[in-house]
């Protein structure tokens, strides 16, 4: 063989090596590709928009007792935990010095009313009324006798209040939550004996919603509220308020508080923390995909979707969105692919 023909073999053998590593390049590209670029399923489904809050659990009706005046307790009827009917009695205080003070009332008011009956009968002749008196003497000592009177019976009035508050008693059903004297036989205040009664049946879900989500939510929103004792049987329920003045969280952030009723169990106590889903939006067979499928440029939202072995970038016009997922308004139907990892990758 010729130097001529040696080279050129040469070439033509460093030329078909070149184009085979070329090909092998191209193909393990391809591979690669394949492996890396992600597709989900353009499909139709129900889709929720939720908003989440923490918060912890109380009771909308609950009182706190106190005694109106200092004195003996007597008598402690209950202790934490027990249940109470509504007007229950639950303590009472030594009632022999109020008793004895309304004994006396009454005798100055039956002394009075002797004097008052005296006076119109025998010495004015039964002029009862002072308009009827013949002159403004009359007419004033009438009217003074009348006044100790009606004095009279109030003064009975207020020692009889004071013989009823010495005695405590429930306005609601409950549960006893706090007993601070529970010993009879000591002197107590009104800041010392303090009973708290709450109604198991009050119980609702406190949250604190941001304010810039609170304009997406509405009295009768559905909810669910897990709860950290709980965390594997959440609760459903609904909102029933939403407070008209915000509060400051502990993060300085502006909140509104927001209530929930929840069908709670007998095991959920006052004051159990957990966490808030209210659903904002519902839709019934929207057009959904992933949310990470979803790019961003200067003209609008738009997506690659797949065709065939390649991908096309495709604009679409985007509705509500969740965490997770994206409506598609327009731009898409149901059952096309679309990227959702391997952007990078993408053939070019």
């Amino acid at each position: 063989m010729t130097t001529k023909r040696r080279i050129a073999a040469l070439a033509l053998a460093g030329a078909l090596a070149a184009g085979g590593g070329g090909i092998a390049y191209q193909k393990q590209q391809a591979n690669v590709t394949k492996s890396s670029v992600k597709t989900a399923v353009v499909r139709r489904t129900m889709f929720e928009k939720t908003i989440t809050s923490s918060g912890k659990t109380k009771a909308k009706k609950s009182v706190e007792l106190k005694f109106q005046t200092s004195g003996r307790l007597t008598w402690v009827g209950v202790k934490e935990g027990d249940t109470v009917q509504q007007y229950q009695a639950i303590a009472k205080l030594d009632v022999r010095e109020v008793q004895k003070n309304l004994e006396n009332e009454l005798r100055d008011y039956a002394k009075q009313r002797n004097d008052f009956e005296e006076m119109w009968r025998v010495t004015y002749k039964g002029i009862k009324d002072p308009s009827d008196a013949l002159t403004d003497t009359v007419k004033r000592i009438l009217e003074k006798n009348q006044w100790d009177l009606e004095k009279a019976v109030l003064d009975v009035e207020i020692e009889h209040l004071s013989v009823e508050f010495a005695t405590l008693v429930s306005p609601i059903a409950g549960i006893v939550t706090r007993v601070d004297m529970p010993v009879a036989g000591v002197n107590i205040t009104p800041a010392t004996a303090v009973f708290e009664i709450v109604d198991p049946d009050s119980l609702v879900f406190e949250a604190s919603v941001d304010e810039v989500d609170v304009a997406t939510i509405a009295i009768g929103r559905k909810t669910t509220v897990t709860l950290d004792a709980y965390p594997s049987d959440p609760f459903t329920g609904s909102v029933t308020k939403i407070a008209f003045a915000a509060k400051t969280s502990s993060g300085g952030a502006t909140v509104f508080p927001v209530e929930v009723a929840i069908a709670t169990s007998s095991a959920v106590r006052v004051g159990m923390n957990g966490d808030v889903a209210i659903t904002v939006d519902t839709q019934g067979d929207a057009l959904v995909i992933p949310a990470e499928a979803v790019q961003e440029a200067e003209k609008g939202s738009f997506v690659y979707r797949k065709e065939g072995k390649t991908y096309k970038k495709t604009p679409i016009e985007v509705g509500a969105r969740n965490d997770e997922e994206v409506v598609v308004q327009s731009g898409l139907t149901e059952g096309d692919e679309v990227v959702v990892k391997g952007f990078k990758d993408l053939p070019k």
